[in-house]
């Protein structure tokens, strides 16, 4: 095989797998955010409960200063009802006191209410601490795992950018630049190899002519159609 092309084909093989490390780290780094989204969405439901609960108190406070006033009026009442002489004064404040009762048996029931709304958002919060805490348990260790899978891609990153550096030292610059030339509208399918005599960056069938000249593999040659650079790739013959 042409020494050239044998540099080419090593030097797009080295770009695809530095292109790819993006690809990858991003990859990894998605497993711990969607383990840290949970986790936000969790303690998201947890504010919402907690905001539930302190309306509800809210409302429970109200009711029991209202429940105050009322006992408070009908000790007033009953007082009045003592000293009263007239039966429409007596029917009146009777009257008054039956609304005040009714209100106070009201507030209470209102009260009892926002107790058992209290109470189970409460025991929400806690299955929902439960929850975080082996949320945030299994993003501490996904994110460890991360980490050193990280490391392990740019130490293999820096491993492959090395080996490149070598094999660009080492390549004609005018060679260089036309592979370059074409790599920026083809990236990653620069080179190409050629199966069952048609080009696998365009999938068109090349001429025998072209054909005859990329088996041979003296030579750089380019699709007819798109321009990529081809070699001959080994068909494996199935028995």
């Amino acid at each position: 095989m042409n020494k050239y092309l044998e540099q080419l084909i090593e030097l797009s093989k080295f770009d695809k797998e530095i292109d790819d490390f993006g690809p990858r780290i991003i990859k990894v780094e998605k497993m711990l955010k969607l383990s840290l989204d949970k986790e936000k969405e969790l303690r998201l439901q947890a504010e919402v409960f907690q905001a539930d609960i302190a309306d509800a108190k809210l409302k429970k406070a109200k009711n029991e200063a209202h429940l105050a006033e009322l006992s408070a009026k009908l000790k007033e009442l009953t007082k009045k009802s003592a000293i009263v002489k007239t039966a429409k004064e007596i029917k009146a404040l009777q009257l008054e006191e039956e609304i005040s009762k009714e209100q106070c048996d009201f507030a209470n029931e209102e009260i009892a209410r926002l107790d058992k709304i209290i109470e189970l958002k409460q025991n929400t919060i806690s299955q929902i601490e439960e929850k975080i805490a082996l949320a945030t348990a299994e993003a501490a260790e996904i994110k460890l795992s991360i980490d050193s899978e990280i490391q392990k891609i740019e130490q293999e990153r820096k491993d492959v950018y090395g080996a490149k550096d070598v094999l660009v030292a080492d390549m004609s610059q005018k060679i260089l630049t036309f592979y370059q030339k074409i790599r920026k509208w083809a990236q990653n399918s620069t080179v190409v190899p050629v199966h069952k005599q048609a080009c696998y960056g365009c999938f068109m069938r090349i001429n025998d002519k072209t054909y005859a000249s990329v088996l041979k593999q003296d030579d750089i040659i380019t699709c007819p159609h798109c321009g990529r650079i081809l070699y001959k790739e080994i068909e494996v013959v199935q028995a």
